[in-house]
């Protein structure tokens, strides 16, 4: 592609390792748990409600996530509560802030590639501290145009996204792991998308993507982008 495009890049699970570390912190939710009958599938499964309805409220993050967990304690728990099982269920998800940022291989070359030839920008969702510390310690912010943090990525929030940068969606990318945040949304609205499948994406972020018509290009890896712009 000759012409200068914007992509637009998600962040977590596309250019660093994140849903992996909230996946430990549930293993350790459940061991901690120690339920009598319920496997940690059935376990998750109560927290995947709990989720879909606090994320309306409260957003995404590791804090959100500890309250989820609390949440989940009380709700599943075959022993007297006390006040500090619930100071030791939120200690899971507080460990995630203090995890390093790792970049997926091939992340930082890329970029540099990337940003010499097109407009890059950064769209993802959660809380806006928490993305801005991982954001920060990436060291990639120098690549990106402008960065949106928003606290859902659905339709609304992309049109924002053109609206406020004036792209149009013939010449913009979305570039990210998750079908429901990243892909459908972004082909709904004309632009293109690249998918980048995480073997460790969160459940609720699975979703059948829709193919008709659509600008959809999958690779396996990130740096795989060089060859296609």
């Amino acid at each position: 592609m000759t012409q200068r495009l914007h992509l637009i890049f998600d962040a977590d699970d596309t250019l660093w390792e994140n849903n992996v570390y909230f996946e430990d912190a549930f293993d350790q939710f459940v061991e901690f748990l120690a339920h009598s009958t319920l496997a940690p599938s059935e376990i998750r499964a109560v927290l995947d409600e709990i989720e879909l309805v606090n994320k309306k409220i409260h957003g995404y993050g590791a804090l959100n996530f500890g309250r989820n967990l609390r949440q989940c304690y009380q709700h599943l728990a075959e022993r007297a509560i006390s006040s500090g099982d619930l100071d030791r269920v939120m200690s899971f998800a507080e460990r995630i802030l203090d995890q390093p940022v790792e970049l997926m291989e091939g992340v930082a070359e890329t970029l540099d590639y990337l940003s010499g030839r097109h407009e890059l920008l950064l769209f993802t969702k959660g809380h806006p501290d928490e993305q801005m510390l991982k954001i920060d310690r990436s060291g990639l912010a120098r690549h990106f145009v402008h960065t949106a943090i928003v606290k859902e990525k659905d339709l609304d929030s992309y049109a924002e996204l053109l609206r406020a940068r004036d792209l149009d969606p013939a010449r913009s990318w979305m570039i990210g792991n998750s079908p429901r945040s990243d892909i459908n949304p972004a082909l709904e609205l004309g632009l293109g998308a690249v998918y980048i499948p995480h073997p460790r994406t969160w459940s609720l972020e699975h979703e059948e993507i829709s193919r008709d018509g659509a600008r959809l290009i999958v690779l396996n890896r990130f740096s795989e982008l060089r060859v296609h712009f």
